[in-house]
């Protein structure tokens, strides 16, 4: 014979079983994402978009890559997109800086002041020029000038941070810079500034920001990492659909010059990425390369660790 308890027992097992997982569905996570100030770095405010509806997404905004690079090492936030130099310098030192997937090419501008003599690379010879220190465009300008027959020592190097550099051009503090959008954009539009090149001439190609995570992260939880990843493909593939809505949005959160935004995408100087595949892995390796030979590290990271193409080669099977 079965009693009460017995039926208020089996009742309550049966409701459990029913409802558990409803419960775990309307669980929502939230998940820190760094980014950084750019043009090139508005990515991750279209993720909601395109996130599961459990999922929340907070963007943590940097000025320096070094810091958003810093915050996925120390898991202040579950990922970063920041530049391949912050990343490589990261690995090469043992940090557990992990490369999921791309981000972002090209992005760069080689900018000198409008009317002057400075027409080309060979051109800064003995020119104060503006250069954010350990950023992505350092080692570019570092491989354009070394092949033009210089170095860093032929130009007096000047440290500026990205989003000063217009203003420092325009009131004559440097004779040119090496920056990133929508710096470059908006001293073209504005009439400030000429363009010297966009420097993508070397084997690095237009390489610029990568996705990242943490070891621990991978290690913890990789169905994060994919859906993490499947979002930004989403989100990047949109972007390049709609350079319209990029451009809104740049204005929107940077409080950007719409000119300048809209020179940048005009001109093609921002490709949005995500796919981690043998092209950025053969440029990020010749990238890391470059900067052992140029002494920024002491030696190569450890390649097998620092770029993970799994995540990217599961999502493109998706």
């Amino acid at each position: 014979m079965i009693n009460r308890r017995q039926i208020i027992a089996s009742a309550g097992a049966g409701l459990g079983l029913i409802a558990m997982p409803s419960v775990l569905r309307a669980q929502t996570r939230t998940v820190k994402m760094g980014s950084l100030r750019l043009i090139h770095s508005m990515t991750p405010h279209f993720y909601e978009k395109f996130a599961p509806s459990n999922l929340k997404i907070e963007i943590i905004t940097f000025d320096s890559p070094t810091d958003g690079k810093n915050a996925v090492v120390t898991k202040s936030v579950d990922f970063g997109a920041f530049g391949i130099a912050a990343a490589t310098l990261g690995a090469a030192a043992g940090e557990p800086v992990v490369v999921v997937g791309a981000f972002c090419n090209k992005g760069m501008g080689v900018i000198a002041k409008k009317g002057s003599e400075i027409k080309t690379v060979k051109d800064l010879k003995g020119k104060k020029v503006g250069i954010w220190p350990g950023s992505t465009q350092e080692v570019f300008i570092m491989e354009r000038l070394r092949l033009e027959g210089m170095s860093i020592k032929d130009v007096v190097a000047t440290r500026v941070p990205f989003g000063e550099m217009h203003a420092m051009l325009s009131r004559g503090d440097i004779d040119a810079y090496v920056g990133a959008e929508p710096g470059p954009g908006l001293s073209l539009s504005s009439g400030v500034g000429q363009l010297v090149e966009y420097p993508y001439g070397t084997a690095m190609g237009g390489l610029n920001m990568i996705f990242a995570t943490s070891e621990d992260m991978i290690a913890k939880d990789p169905d994060l990492v994919k859906t993490m990843l499947g979002v930004h493909r989403k989100a990047s593939e949109f972007m390049m659909k709609d350079k319209a809505a990029v451009a809104e949005m740049t204005v929107a959160k940077l409080g950007a010059n719409k000119a300048a935004v809209e020179n940048a995408l005009a001109a093609d100087n921002v490709e949005y990425t995500w796919k981690l595949d043998e092209t950025v892995l053969k440029q990020s390796r010749t990238y890391a390369e470059q900067m052992l030979a140029l002494k920024q590290i002491r030696r190569l990271p450890e390649f097998d660790k620092f770029l993970n193409p799994s995540f990217s080669n599961a999502v493109a099977a998706s």
